[in-house]
């Protein structure tokens, strides 16, 4: 998803894509599982409520 060239993403754009609803509910859900992956250095939040890949040196993706 991340990696599809769509750079940042926001909670809600994530939800459509994965077909999970778009409600309040599970867009918040969402944000709280993207913060905590922010957390742990997997993404970065370079504006609120915009997600994205975090670009370590060193760190290989899977990818074509």
């Amino acid at each position: 998803m991340f990696t599809s060239g769509a750079g940042r993403l926001r909670a809600r754009e994530i939800c459509q894509v994965l077909g999970s609803g778009i409600d309040p509910r599970r867009t918040e859900w969402m944000r709280s599982k993207l913060k905590k992956l922010v957390a742990r250095g997997i993404l970065t939040e370079p504006e609120a409520g915009l997600f994205a890949l975090t670009t370590k040196p060193g760190v290989q993706r899977e990818g074509p």
